[in-house]
């Protein structure tokens, strides 16, 4: 029960970070590299965004017994591996715990296209991953 809690309030998290970051979607390269608020904004949103998706990952993997990841990648890949997300798409979407180490550790060299990218054309796979976690969670 405690587990499902702290689930339901990371999916609540995440839906609120997603909606912050759509009204975010047509923020240009230009904007944010002149606007450094703008781009603070944009680049906490989504690095807690990922955070969000790798501990729901986390607490799934620990509640199942599922095999320990060897790193933030492997978490997604492990959802995938045991079904609780599609292969495919935890494959593609393993990339956003790339992002979030280049976000947290690397930020000298956030490559500001690779945000705009996400802003303008991932931003639905934080929602596709909520909708396969919740699914998940009615299958039991």
């Amino acid at each position: 029960m405690v587990a499902h809690a702290s689930l339901d309030a990371r999916l609540r998290k995440l839906r609120e970070y997603c909606a912050l970051l759509s009204t975010y979607r047509k923020a240009s390269l230009e904007n944010l590299k002149r606007d450094a608020t703008l781009r603070g904004a944009v680049e906490r949103y989504l690095q807690l965004a990922i955070e969000c998706c790798l501990d729901i990952g986390e607490i799934v993997i620990s509640e199942k017994g599922l095999r320990q990841p060897a790193d933030y990648r492997d978490v997604l890949l492990v959802l995938g591996e045991n079904g609780v997300l599609p292969q495919r798409f935890a494959r593609r979407f393993s990339d956003a715990a790339a992002l979030r180490n280049i976000l947290v550790h690397e930020y000298l060299e956030v490559d500001l296209r690779i945000v705009v990218d996400v802003l303008r054309r991932n931003l639905k796979d934080f929602d596709a991953f909520a909708r396969h976690i919740a699914g998940f969670l009615l299958r039991g």
